[in-house]
C-alpha cells in the first residue's frame, strides 16, 4: 500500500469532494409492525442505520428488517435505529452506546466498519471497539441476539477508482476477518457472510449507499445466510425478554 499512498490520498480527497452527500432518512427513527409477542429490534451503526439513501426508515434497514422478521417469526416487531452517517466503531463506543442500551432489546442488527475501513483504522483498534460494543449490549440485555453485518463489498463499488477501490477492499477484508474471529466464539452473536454480487439498482443516486431495493436485498441476504438463520432459530426459541 505504501507506494500508492499519495495516489490514495488524492483519490480519497476527490471522492469526498465530488460524491453527493445524501441526507439521513427522515424521522421518526422508530416504529412497529403489528403482531403478538412483539420482538424488540435495535439497528445500530453508521449511515445505513441512519437510512442514508432512502427517504424513510421504513424503506431502510429498520423497516425492512422489522417486516421480514415479523413474517419469518410470526410475531410483532418494535424497532428503533441509533447511529449516524460517517459513524465508526469508536463513535459507537464513545457517543452512541448509552442510547443503544437505554432500552432492552431482543435483537441488535449491528452495521459498522465501512468508515473504519475508509479511515484506515487499525484492525486491533476496530476489533477492540467491537468487543466493547457487544459487551455493553450484553450487559444491558443479557439474552440479546446480535447479528453483525459483514463489511461492504468495496470491490463492487464502481464509484471508487483504482487503486483506492482495491486497497479499501483489502483493508476492509482484514477488519472483517478480525471481527469475525472475535465474535466467532460468542454465544448468540453472529456475523453475516460477505455480500453476494450487488444487483442492478442496489445503490442510491450517490452510488455508495443502498437504495430502497438495495436495503431489501441486504435484509433478504442477511436473514437467509447461515448467520441469519442461526439468529432466527435462537429468536424463535426465546419469548419476549421482559
Amino acid at each position: 500500500m505504501l507506494p500508492t499512498a499519495p495516489v490514495l490520498l488524492v483519490q480519497g480527497r476527490r471522492l469526498r469532494r465530488e460524491t453527493p452527500r445524501l441526507p439521513d432518512a427522515a424521522a421518526p427513527w422508530s416504529g412497529s409492525v403489528a403482531g403478538q409477542n412483539p420482538l424488540r429490534l435495535l439497528v445500530l451503526g453508521d449511515s445505513t442505520a441512519a437510512g442514508v439513501g432512502v427517504a424513510s426508515q421504513d424503506d431502510a434497514l429498520p423497516g425492512n428488517l422489522a417486516r421480514e422478521l415479523s413474517r419469518r417469526l410470526n410475531r410483532g416487531v418494535r424497532w428503533r435505529a441509533v447511529g449516524e452517517n460517517g459513524g465508526t466503531a469508536r463513535d459507537l463506543v464513545r457517543r452512541f452506546l448509552g442510547d443503544a442500551t437505554s432500552e432492552p432489546a431482543d435483537l441488535v442488527f449491528l452495521s459498522i466498519g465501512a468508515n473504519d475501513a475508509l479511515g484506515l483504522r487499525s484492525r486491533a483498534g476496530f476489533v477492540s471497539d467491537i468487543r466493547t460494543v457487544i459487551a455493553g449490549l450484553r450487559e444491558a440485555s443479557p439474552e440479546v441476539t446480535i447479528l453483525m453485518s459483514s463489511l461492504p463489498g468495496f470491490s463492487q463499488f464502481v464509484l471508487l477508482p483504482n487503486p483506492l477501490r482495491w486497497n479499501l477492499y483489502l483493508h476492509s477484508t482484514s477488519l472483517e476477518a478480525g471481527a469475525r474471529a472475535a465474535v466467532g466464539g460468542m454465544d448468540g452473536v453472529y456475523m453475516s457472510a460477505p455480500p453476494p454480487t450487488y444487483t442492478e439498482g442496489f445503490f442510491a443516486s450517490d452510488l455508495f449507499h443502498p437504495s430502497a431495493s438495495g436495503y431489501r436485498d441486504w435484509v433478504d441476504f442477511a436473514l437467509a445466510d447461515e448467520a441469519g438463520r442461526s439468529a432466527l432459530t435462537r429468536l424463535a426459541g426465546r419469548p419476549h425478554l421482559a
